[in-house]
């Protein structure tokens, strides 16, 4: 099973946007949608070519409101996501799995806490992807003036992107700032460079 995850642009909410479109929604109805992290939309597909193809019907959407489209091919890898040009190349036989793991992206994850979660900094970071939402987090209600509002998921989120290059078995670290843990992207070279 490949796992999608649609990571929102900033100042939109992302579940709202794509179920509120009926093309979107269409496209989206079969699957059993998470939001494991703020602002974010996460769903499995069958195979990596299924994953591709959903996000090709949903480019439209993906222009206007997603910041990134991730896939997890666990084929690849079981930890680390792909980008979507990454994805796609490896769907159409462009770049083998060897030889897609040098180029990296990696994000801070982060769970602000209630003081800077209200920073304006805090509002403009990225959320991300993860593969345990918390059980609350998928109703898409709030949670009223005592608790965080949930109804663009869960607080933490990715922060900071740094790119890198893997030369060894060993990850350089993440050194932006103080992180929970990280998220490693795949990226093309073509995206690395830009």
């Amino acid at each position: 099973m490949a796992r999608v995850c649609l990571l929102g642009e900033d100042g939109v909410d992302l579940r709202y946007e794509l179920l509120s479109r009926e093309t979107a929604r269409e496209a989206l109805a079969t699957y059993d949608l998470r939001q494991p992290y703020h602002n974010a939309v996460a769903l499995e597909t069958v195979s990596l070519g299924a994953a591709v193809a959903l996000l090709n019907d949903l480019n439209w959407y993906l222009v206007r409101f997603v910041d990134e489209a991730l896939v997890r091919e666990p084929s690849v890898s079981e930890t680390e996501w792909l980008s979507r040009d990454l994805a796609t190349a490896l769907r159409d036989n462009e770049v083998t799995p060897e030889d897609a793991d040098r180029f990296l992206k990696l994000y801070g994850v982060v769970t602000p806490d209630a003081d800077e979660d209200a920073s304006p900094e805090a509002a403009d970071a990225p959320p991300g992807p993860d593969d345990t939402p918390p059980e609350d987090a998928d109703d898409g209600g709030s949670a009223g003036a005592d608790g965080p509002d949930t109804r663009r998921g869960p607080p933490r989120r990715l922060v900071d992107p740094m790119f890198v290059t893997r030369t060894g078995p060993e990850l350089p670290e993440y050194d932006l700032r103080d992180v929970e843990e990280t998220v490693v992207v795949r990226v093309t070279e073509t995206e690395f460079g830009a």
